[in-house]
């Protein structure tokens, strides 16, 4: 099951959306450095289909994104919330994945996601605005994973 801890509108994580992220709870990574470590508890409210719905009523006008922050303890129901969600809004709203895996899971198709963002933090590279980030950030096209990492950086 996952929870989540909190949500806000930020502008910041995916490149020229107005994302709704939503932090989710019960990480199993311990990155050092990391911004969130109260997301490594099991804390929170539950995230399925009626809060999400019920998040999207209202906040579905001003945003053009929902990001799923974490949630790696279950990567298959962060896939399903995307899948839902781009169902629910004929693809209206697009969808985003931020995992610490260094891989996208093989029982998850990048097809159900608009954005992922791969890699666990690593405070010595930085993050996705560092020249020398492990963090990978892809936009997904026809399920293929074009890596946009670059539009992070300053120019």
């Amino acid at each position: 099951m996952l929870r989540f801890v909190n949500y806000d509108i930020v502008f910041q994580e995916v490149p020229g959306e107005v994302t709704l992220a939503i932090n989710l709870s019960n990480c199993p990574f311990r990155c050092k450095g990391c911004h969130s470590p109260y997301l490594r508890e099991n804390t929170g409210n539950e995230l399925d289909e009626e809060t999400l719905s019920g998040l999207l009523e209202r906040y579905g006008k001003a945003i053009t994104c929902v990001c799923f922050m974490g949630g790696d303890a279950t990567p298959e129901s962060v896939e399903h919330l995307s899948s839902f969600l781009k169902n629910k809004t004929d693809g209206r709203i697009k969808t985003g994945w931020y995992s610490g895996r260094e891989a996208l899971p093989p029982q998850c198709s990048a097809r159900n996601f608009d954005y992922i963002k791969l890699g666990a933090y690593d405070e010595r590279l930085g993050g996705l605005d560092s020249r020398t980030t492990n963090q990978r950030f892809y936009r997904i096209e026809d399920g293929r994973m074009i890596d946009a990492t670059a539009s992070f950086l300053q120019k």
